[in-house]
């Protein structure tokens, strides 16, 4: 068999392995799924059993993997939600952690390219992980939890506009106005969305949600290559155009098929959760640089750096503009909420080593302190405003929990 073939088995093999580890633990201690995606990945790569080794095939299904990842994150942010004196807030303190982030990162990195893959990587939020913490908890739906979507949803569309401009080693200028161009693109996107459909949009919908024409979930795919080939074309990265797709998304869905989104959504769930994004985190496991971090020195020492700046550069600026009806209980439960941090780390940091901009180790510490707090700051925060030790028995770290 071939080496991709063999490499493709043994991803799968982790994908169907992890949920039954994940809901194994969850009974005594919550852990996310991505976390023994991760984990599993590094145990089959060179620097351990070296059963598997990725190639121009595994990688191509690892970035579709991103981009379908990218696209749920964009999917998930419900704006209705996040409006107000609240989402100023989230926007001002976000920008904050920016500045603080790349002045860190140009700090620790020694010069601007790599200290702004690091610095844009401090600010971000995994709101994908947060949210069922917060629905299993029962503080979605209320003011707390508001605050943390908005906090949250700002975490991720933030990077992701940084990434365009810092990222793409063009000048600020030419940068802006593409981004410009594209938002444009976007806007109309949006316009379009919002318009009715005909009735036969939604009646075909309807007709073939259950049959082989699926015509709703090709529509959606079609949508994600349109945004994507948009983003391509402007020469920006494609995980923008991933990102606007779900937006775009969301939008044309709940106009044209309330009752029918969210079992169109359940079937791009299963191609994503189900297949593209464990390739990717599984593929990010056999990557990690584990050998520089088992050899000490400054990768080690790195690792928990990083974690304690996620909790200064992100989680700074949000306990100071916090909305001022939070107590202290609740703003230091924002905090910790917030500077959870990793899908949008793995995906910054994977940029980077492909670009040459950073080391292997480097991205492995970055990548090590996110997985960190993703198994930490949540059950601390969550105990810290509940007085609770866990999570229900019955949770599983599911299609959410990237």
């Amino acid at each position: 068999m071939s080496q991709s073939g063999t490499t493709l088995i043994l991803i799968m093999a982790i994908a169907v392995l992890a949920p039954l580890l994940a809901y194994g633990a969850g009974r005594r201690l919550p852990v996310p799924l991505v976390i023994f995606e991760i984990l599993l990945g590094i145990l089959i790569g060179p620097d351990v059993l070296d059963w598997a080794r990725p190639d121009a095939l595994i990688d191509g299904l690892s970035e579709l993997g991103l981009t379908m990842l990218i696209f749920l994150a964009g999917y998930e942010i419900e704006f209705g939600k996040v409006r107000g004196d609240t989402l100023r807030r989230s926007v001002w303190a976000w920008l904050a952690a920016l500045a603080l982030g790349l002045a860190t990162g140009v700090l620790l990195g020694g010069g601007y390219t790599k200290g702004v893959f690091i610095g844009v990587a401090l600010t971000s939020t995994a709101l994908g992980t947060v949210l069922p913490v917060l629905r299993d908890a029962g503080d979605l739906k209320g003011r707390f939890g508001s605050v943390v979507m908005a906090f949250g949803a700002v975490g991720e569309f933030g990077p992701i506009i940084a990434m365009a401009l810092l990222l793409s080693g063009r000048g600020a200028a030419e940068s802006t106005v593409l981004l410009a161009v594209f938002a444009a693109i976007t806007a109309g996107a949006v316009f379009w969305a919002l318009r009715p459909r005909p009735p036969w949009f939604s009646r075909i919908i309807a007709k073939t949600l259950h049959t082989s024409g699926q015509f709703a979930v090709r529509f959606v795919f079609l949508l994600i290559a349109v945004m994507l080939g948009a983003s391509q074309a402007l020469g920006l990265d494609v995980l923008l155009g991933a990102f606007a797709a779900g937006l775009v998304t969301r939008l044309v869905l709940t106009g044209a098929a309330p009752e029918s989104g969210p079992q169109i959504l359940e079937k791009i769930e299963g191609v994503g959760f189900g297949f593209l994004v464990p390739v990717f985190f599984v593929v990010t496991g056999i990557e990690f640089d584990l050998a520089s971090l088992l050899d000490g020195g400054r990768t080690l020492i790195l690792l928990p750096a990083f974690l304690l700046l996620f909790l200064v550069v992100r989680g700074g600026p949000i306990w100071l503009l916090a909305p001022r009806d939070l107590d202290r209980r609740d703003r230091g439960g924002l905090v910790l909420y917030g500077s959870t941090a990793l899908p949008l780390v793995v995906a910054i940091t994977t940029i980077g080593v492909d670009d040459k901009a950073m080391t292997a180790g480097e991205a492995a510490a970055l990548v090590g302190a996110g997985m960190v707090s993703v198994l930490v700051f949540p059950l601390v925060a969550l105990k810290s405003r509940s007085g609770a030790t866990g999570l229900p028995a019955e949770r599983i770290s599911g299609s959410e929990s990237w």
